[in-house]
């Protein structure tokens, strides 16, 4: 079992699964993402009750309203906003308390820095690590995504040659403390933002998700799936060979050797001990 430690102490971690979504996630009575998360959260018993959080964005309402409605189609019954706007909001017992009885929480889009600068560290940010111990499945997309990691990338300039200067990082939400994630990714062309994260931090796993992919990370069993109709890209730095980042000039470009680079699509997974992919089925 892992353990995160926060500000207040050690929280046990890593029993719910996390559905991590790569953004532009199909939401329609097919939706395959989507529909996994309903399963998720259907194994929790008879109308399961399913938060969404939408710090993320300027326009909560409509951003609630979208889930909302992809979720009801999907058959959930009871879906309901958790409005956590400032940090005022984080704090307020009343509000972590609806954690207690929900089966799902779901992460939208947006900004990922709003949902860590107004959640780190609070009374909802701990809840929701408790929570998590005890199976509450999370998920998210998009800014939802990169926040699960504890290393969050926060920007990078997709355009430029990789350099140490290409990603901006900072602590993320920590549900997942072995990775670094990024979203969008063949989309917006990020592998080098995702190449500078890892050559900084080659302990822990680059994951680059592509739109409507996702991956389900069961912690317990130490492994990931992939859903969806694109690829996950994972790069693994840890046997990096050479690697200029610490010496290097700040626009100099990154020079990187050694690196172990898998790009998974739907049908495969990974054993998060070893690194090692392997062939799964997506039928359950």
């Amino acid at each position: 079992m892992l353990y995160f430690s926060y500000a207040n102490g050690s929280v046990e971690m890593g029993k719910g699964p996390l559905l991590i979504i790569g953004g532009g996630e199909d939401k329609g009575e097919e939706s395959e993402i989507l529909g996994r998360f309903v399963e998720l959260v259907s194994q929790h018993g008879h109308d399961p009750r399913v938060g969404v959080v939408t710090t993320a964005s300027t326009e909560g309402d409509a951003v609630f309203t979208v889930y909302s409605r992809a979720f009801h189609r999907l058959g959930v019954q009871w879906v309901e906003p958790l409005n956590l706007n400032h940090r005022r909001s984080a704090s307020d017992p009343d509000l972590c308390c609806r954690l207690e009885s929900l089966a799902g929480i779901f992460f939208g889009g947006g900004d990922q820095l709003r949902i860590t600068s107004m959640l780190g560290g609070s009374h909802f940010h701990r809840k929701l690590l408790a929570r998590h111990g005890q199976g509450l499945v999370v998920a998210g997309t998009s800014a939802g995504a990169s926040m699960m990691s504890l290393t969050m990338i926060v920007e990078g300039d997709a355009r430029e040659s990789p350099t140490k200067n290409t990603v901006k990082m900072a602590t993320g939400m920590g549900l997942w403390t072995g990775a670094v994630i990024d979203q969008h990714f063949s989309q917006r062309g990020r592998i080098g933002r995702l190449l500078s994260a890892v050559a900084q931090n080659p302990e822990i796993l680059g994951v680059g998700l592509d739109e409507n992919t996702a991956i389900e990370v069961c912690l317990e069993e130490s492994t990931l799936r992939v859903w969806g109709e694109a690829t996950v890209t994972v790069i693994d730095g840890r046997q990096i060979e050479e690697t200029n980042a610490s010496e290097s000039e700040d626009n100099q470009p990154l020079a990187l050797t050694g690196v172990t680079l898998h790009v998974l699509p739907r049908g495969y997974g990974m054993d998060l001990h070893t690194r090692r992919p392997f062939l799964v089925s997506n039928t359950l």
